[in-house]
């Protein structure tokens, strides 16, 4: 009887291995996979912060620069690139689109200015005569005391598009700079 029941028993050890070693075989096939996976989305995440920093740092370029206020369509037209990696080849390039917008510009009164900041002296001066001050404009027509300075406010956009991964951003941001009043009245109507 003992003969039978080992007989019997032969194939099962087998087929118990064979099984254990298919499922160890799908685990790591799984988590091959898994791991792939992951890869992949830490890889989008990556390239998507590296466009969205493009597009900021495009967006800071130009507001750092006063020519966007004085010819907005000549600084949308220059593609901004950026070296991400620092090996010399850039790897983003971002586009100001649409260019810089003026929404809105305030005339600032000269009672607002503050005669002893540099930076409120220099919408007293005259355009003539750099150094003077002008506190009343003789000859010329003085809108309820404006000075020769507007707060405007811009909307800025940059888009960058990765052709390697496909990626996509567009950032808006809206700045508010001090303009000379002239450039204020052509760019922003």
């Amino acid at each position: 009887m003992n003969a039978a029941r080992v007989s019997n028993q032969r194939g099962a050890a087998l087929l118990v291995v064979l099984v254990m070693l298919l499922l160890v075989g799908w685990f790591a096939i799984s988590s091959f996979v898994v791991t792939g996976q992951h890869l992949q989305i830490v890889g989008n995440s990556q390239v998507r912060q590296q466009t969205t920093a493009t597009a900021q740092r495009a967006i800071e370029q130009t507001i750092s620069s006063n020519l966007f206020t004085q010819d907005p369509a000549a600084v949308a037209a220059a593609p901004i690139a950026t070296d991400i990696d620092g090996d010399g080849v850039d790897d983003f390039t971002a586009r100001l689109t649409p260019q810089p917008a003026c929404i809105r510009i305030r005339p600032i009164k000269t009672a607002e200015l503050n005669i002893a900041d540099a930076r409120d002296r220099v919408c007293l001066q005259s355009s003539g005569t750099p150094g003077t001050m002008v506190i009343d404009r003789p000859g010329a027509a003085v809108a309820a005391g404006d000075s020769m300075c507007s707060n405007s406010e811009w909307n800025v956009a940059a888009a960058v598009t990765d052709a390697a991964s496909g990626s996509s951003v567009t950032v808006n941001q809206g700045v508010a700079i001090r303009v000379a009043a002239i450039d204020g009245e052509n760019f922003c109507k």
